[in-house]
């Protein structure tokens, strides 16, 4: 791999979600602080929206590191495509209910104690749900019914919820409306513009390891901006199948002709990308064939 012909310790666009490639980049900051913020205030539902790539679960695996400090309990429901039933058993598991000899009809009674005991060591719990979306209506609603657990002063636990837009289309069913009502903070994460895009490239090389001159060309940053469209999975899929085109010219740096070997070889992108570089061009050819046209008018 390109790895050691870079400089590099380790790959600096892989899709798993690494907080190490962690980037304070401003709609990530926003979120994340709008998250701690509505937790600390004992809000009981938050909702983090964002385009399919946008980083929404690494966003997510942050907050979980952020909230790993003792005072947090934190539990995590990657695949919400679940029952009632199956849900109500994943969080119990998530927050140290003891599942075995437990019957069915027990369930709920043991989450309500162990919540309870956790207050009482004044411990916050928070569930957190990727993939929110993908909720069947139903296990939506069993949700908001496990919310109702609380004492006179507070709720037992709190719930922040992250998914793609969808999600909003789901939430305003009239049946969900009670729901809805209870989420007090939303958020939507927003694609990256330009120079955010070259920031972000830049420092993920960097965390990667690398030392030396700007590895990516400014105008190789530019392309892969406009391709991707500021979604961050697909500028990673573009930056890492540029340092290979680069690497397999033996280049010591990616250049605008890597962008588009990079672009032509990923579905989803080249088109998009080719109108927007086109377009100026074909601009300019309307202009000249119109202005034409009205000359040959006018001569006759």
């Amino acid at each position: 791999m390109y790895t050691e012909h870079f400089g590099l310790s380790e790959l600096p666009f892989a899709l798993t979600p690494n907080t190490h490639f962690y980037l304070n980049l401003p709609t990530h900051h926003e979120a994340l602080n709008l998250v701690l913020v509505a937790l600390s205030g004992g809000d009981s539902f938050v909702k983090i929206v964002g385009e399919v790539g946008t980083g929404k679960t690494l966003l997510c695996r942050k907050l979980l590191n952020a909230l790993d400090d003792g005072e947090y309990v934190t539990a995590y429901i990657p695949n919400p495509h679940l029952t009632p039933s199956e849900l109500r058993v994943s969080f119990a598991h998530e927050i140290g209910v003891e599942l075995s000899g437990l019957k069915k009809f027990e369930l709920l009674n043991a989450i309500n104690l162990r919540l309870i005991e956790l207050a009482q060591k004044n411990k916050k719990v928070v569930l957190m749900v990727d993939e929110a979306q993908a909720m069947p209506e139903e296990t939506i609603e069993a949700l908001r019914l496990l919310t109702n657990l609380e004492t006179e002063s507070a709720k037992l636990f709190q719930v922040v919820l992250f998914g793609q837009p969808e999600l909003d289309q789901l939430l305003r069913r009239d049946s969900l409306r009670q729901l809805l009502q209870r989420i007090t903070f939303s958020y939507q994460i927003k694609p990256l513009d330009h120079e955010a895009v070259h920031h972000y490239i830049e420092q993920r090389i960097q965390r990667a390891g690398y030392d030396g001159v700007s590895l990516f060309k400014r105008d190789a940053a530019n392309k892969i901006a406009k391709a991707s469209r500021g979604i961050p999975r697909l500028v990673n899929i573009l930056s890492h199948k540029s340092l290979m085109a680069a690497y397999g010219k033996g280049d010591s740096a990616v250049n605008s002709r890597h962008v588009l070997s990079a672009v032509e070889d990923t579905e989803g992108v080249y088109l998009q990308a080719k109108s927007a570089w086109q377009l100026p061009m074909l601009i300019s050819m309307f202009v000249a064939v119109t202005a034409a046209m009205v000359y040959l008018g006018v001569s006759r």
